[in-house]
């Protein structure tokens, strides 16, 4: 009797620490690690945005990507202009997008933003973009 429920006990501990396989939520630096896993669904991109000299980033709080250079980055450009009062000012962004990884023969960012969604655009906080400058 005892030897059934101490072997009941063992069979429920070992089914209880099975791994799930089936994640609901993924994390992004998960995925890029693994872009086969990934789908061609829009993302959210919550990050500061920066274009200089024909150059574009998206830096969130984890990665950093670079940025197909398309209508939309362009579009975004244009509309971050306004929030810039230097050329490498960051400015706050919300898109959504696709992650695509870089051919092989391209310098750059391991991984890069294709925007398809323009979402909002927020002013800068000072503090945020402070840019040491050499005379």
């Amino acid at each position: 009797m005892k030897k059934s429920i101490v072997l009941l006990i063992v069979f429920l501990v070992t089914l209880g620490c099975k791994n799930d396989t089936n994640k609901s939520v993924t994390n992004d630096a998960d995925s890029l690690k693994n872009p086969e896993t990934q789908n061609d669904e829009l993302k959210l991109f919550k990050g500061d945005f920066l274009y200089y000299a024909d150059a574009a980033i998206l830096q969130t709080k984890t990665e950093i990507y670079g940025v197909i250079i398309n209508d939309k980055a362009h579009e975004l450009h244009n509309t971050v202009k306004a929030y810039k009062t230097e050329d490498t000012d960051m400015v706050p962004v919300e898109i959504k997008g696709i992650i695509v990884p870089k051919p092989e023969n391209e310098e750059g960012w391991d991984f890069r933003i294709d925007i398809k969604e323009i979402l909002k655009v927020s002013k800068p906080k000072k503090e945020d973009n402070q840019v040491i400058k050499l005379q």
